[in-house]
């Protein structure tokens, strides 16, 4: 039980730091099975030595002290990770790998040792090994699945990841001093104690202020204020910035202009109906709601609670607008009543897309739910210079829209554009930058000189093949190399 808890604990304590996606996972479980493989080794040789209640109870009580340091030793040591990993950009194998093994690789090889060890301890004749082996094979598979459930379900969402740890740590300290001399009977007792010890910020910038924080059930979220009132929303790693609120203010000067502008690249009017698939705090919906009123849109987010954060702390209303807690994907394939004149994607867990946002069948269903001559526009997140996972969107759009641009916006992000509209471009956008708001159109006429014809070179994903996770972090080491 213990050792499954930990795993799924670990692997959220290392989400703000590295995110969660599927490599990740791979190096958590990898991790604490070859963990757990050495563990049985060694508790074989050790039972062998030392056959006795208390040998196994001690080992037990000592895999406890190990799992209850885990939250507070990994604060201090992730974020020095991070910071050093951050300067060779090595990506997020290497960071999570060396942290899970760092963190968690120890407790759970001593609970490793446990089963053969038991198995020692309970085999009293070579005829009953057999059965004694497989009854304590089918509780511990019981309990691997009760830490599981545990866990996932009920622990990490009521308490946090720090007191999870606790709970399962507290639990193999009551089961060690059972058998165990009476002196120890208060190491329960001290685990209890930590309980006490105030979780505070996972992770604090410079000159910033948090002002909200919690682990949702997606990721972790953190909200800062700097001086001037200005508040970003930072997800998992806090390296990007998911949304941002000035007081007074709708423009940017980031990539989250380009969403108002782009669309004029194909269209004289603005947009009647919008989709935002991955919205975060809203920075987007606020600004079409302030420039362009008459706008439906729908916002569609699938962590609820940066929807609620937005509402709170990132002023986020529009008159006709709608948001949605739901996968981004599912959502878009149920929608029948009407279609939207532009799509926008924005649904990173810096540094990764998810895959199925990113293939052939998902821009065939986005094209479905356009309006004639209707857009596309994908926010690309990348490593400066490094032009890998563009090239790939750019030949997946290609491959259901007639027309793809690019608007190189900032250094780490470029806007695709989509279209099957007959004319569109630079020269549309500029043409029609007159008849935008006051704000907006010299931003539109920035736009304009920048957007390019889409990069060639590209391979197509599909449904069935679309490797963004190691697309990206190949870019990243790459870009680490001195390769672009």
């Amino acid at each position: 039980m213990a050792s499954l808890g930990a795993e799924i604990a670990a692997a959220r304590l290392l989400a703000p730091y590295f995110g969660a996606s599927t490599i990740v996972w791979a190096n958590t479980i990898a991790t604490v099975l070859v963990a757990l493989s050495i563990g049985y080794a060694i508790g074989g040789r050790i039972a062998d030595r030392n056959p006795t209640r208390e040998g196994l109870c001690g080992l037990v009580l000592v895999a406890a002290a190990l799992l209850a340091a885990v939250p507070f030793v990994s604060g201090p040591f992730l974020r020095a990770s991070v910071s050093a990993l951050d300067s060779i950009s090595a990506g997020a194998f290497v960071g999570s790998l060396l942290g899970v093994l760092a963190l968690v690789a120890v407790p759970v090889l001593l609970l490793g040792a446990v089963a053969p060890y038991a198995i020692r301890l309970t085999v009293e004749r070579v005829e009953d090994s057999g059965r004694v082996a497989g009854r304590l094979y089918a509780i511990s598979t019981v309990g691997s699945l009760v830490g599981t459930f545990l866990s996932a379900l009920a622990l990490i969402p009521l308490v946090g990841t720090r007191r999870t740890f606790l709970a399962f740590a507290i639990a193999l300290a009551l089961v060690a001093v059972l058998g165990m001399r009476r002196r120890f009977a208060l190491a329960p007792v001290a685990l209890v104690a930590l309980l006490a010890v105030p979780v505070g910020t996972v992770k604090a910038g410079e000159g910033e202020r948090v002002i909200w924080e919690r682990e949702t059930s997606y990721q972790y979220a953190r909200v800062v204020e700097d001086a001037d009132g200005v508040r970003l929303l930072e997800l998992n790693e806090g390296q990007a910035v998911h949304s941002r609120y000035e007081p007074g203010a709708w423009l940017t000067g980031d990539y989250w202009d380009g969403f108002l502008l782009l669309p004029f690249a194909t269209r004289a009017a603005p947009p009647r109906r919008i989709a935002i698939l991955g919205n975060a705090a809203g920075t987007t919906a606020r600004a079409y709601g302030h420039y362009f009123p008459a706008t439906a849109i729908d916002a569609v987010e699938i962590d609820g609670d940066l929807t609620a954060v937005g509402r709170e702390l990132f002023d986020l209303r529009a008159p006709r607008l709608r948001t949605v807690t739901e996968d981004a994907r599912p959502f878009l394939a149920r929608q029948d009543d009407g279609r939207y004149d532009a799509i926008f994607i924005d649904a990173y867990r810096q540094p990764y897309i998810p895959f199925y946002l990113a293939t052939r069948e998902f821009f065939a269903l986005a094209r479905d739910k356009l309006t004639p001559g209707g857009v596309v526009v994908v926010n690309v997140g990348h490593p400066e210079g490094s032009q890998k996972l563009e090239r790939v969107l750019s030949a997946t759009m290609g491959a259901e829209f007639t027309t793809v641009l690019r608007d190189p916006a900032q250094d780490t992000n470029t806007l695709v554009v989509a279209t099957s509209a007959p004319a569109a471009g630079a020269g549309a956008l500029r043409g029609r930058a007159v008849l935008l708001p006051g704000e907006l159109r010299r931003p539109a006429l920035t736009a304009a000189a920048r957007l390019a014809p889409g990069l060639r070179g590209g391979t197509v994903y599909t449904d069935d093949r679309a490797p963004v996770e190691w697309l990206i972090d190949t870019s990243i080491v790459s870009y680490a190399a001195g390769e672009r």
